[in-house]
């Protein structure tokens, strides 16, 4: 029983020390650009802060990529203030 505890322990350190490596290094790679055409080049529907975010604008034709840390950086770019920047 001892066994299970400690792999069970030892397994949920490792996971948490991971995702928190990962979120560091997407605040890390998170770019700031110059116009959303700039953006769109590198992604197509824009930057979304979560998967929950909805599009106030109308129809989009592309999915928006998520990231906090890149929307946060590109906020001043999301118009209509639908936690989306640059939706097409």
């Amino acid at each position: 029983m001892r066994k299970i505890i400690s792999v069970a322990v030892a397994s949920g350190l490792i996971f948490g020390v991971s995702f928190a490596v990962s979120h560091d290094v997407d605040a890390a790679k998170a770019k700031t650009y110059a116009n959303c055409k700039a953006l769109n080049k590198d992604y197509k529907g824009g930057v979304a802060r979560s998967k929950s975010a909805k599009n106030k604008g109308g129809k989009t034709h592309y999915k928006p990529y998520v990231s906090k840390a890149l929307y946060d950086k590109n906020k001043t770019k999301d118009r209509d203030h639908d936690s989306i920047a640059c939706e097409r």
